[in-house]
């Protein structure tokens, strides 16, 4: 099995602390798929609610490919993070 669906498979089970480790691997070898592991990667600090990892990796990801999910993923998260009011919790 490619690596990168066993990581979104690993994702998809919530184990995340797992794919992180494995895409922070792939991040220091030579892959040339540098883009979608930024994108995975992004998803998954997204999963841990890491808003400011999320959306520097999915900067990294449409920096290098800016046909990348990670466009529209960045771009949905910031609009999630600007209509979330905290204020709303302290009533």
């Amino acid at each position: 099995m490619d690596q990168l669906l066993q990581i979104k498979e690993l994702l998809w089970k919530n184990q995340v602390e797992q794919a992180i480790r494995q895409l922070d691997l792939m991040l220091d070898s030579d892959c040339p798929q540098k883009d979608q592991i930024y994108y995975l990667r992004g998803n998954a600090y997204r999963k841990h609610s890491d808003w400011q990892r999320a959306l520097n990796d999915y900067q990294r990801a449409a920096d290098l490919n800016p046909q990348s999910p990670a466009v529209e993923a960045r771009r949905a998260l910031i609009e999630i993070l600007e209509f979330y009011n905290k204020d709303m919790y302290n009533q």
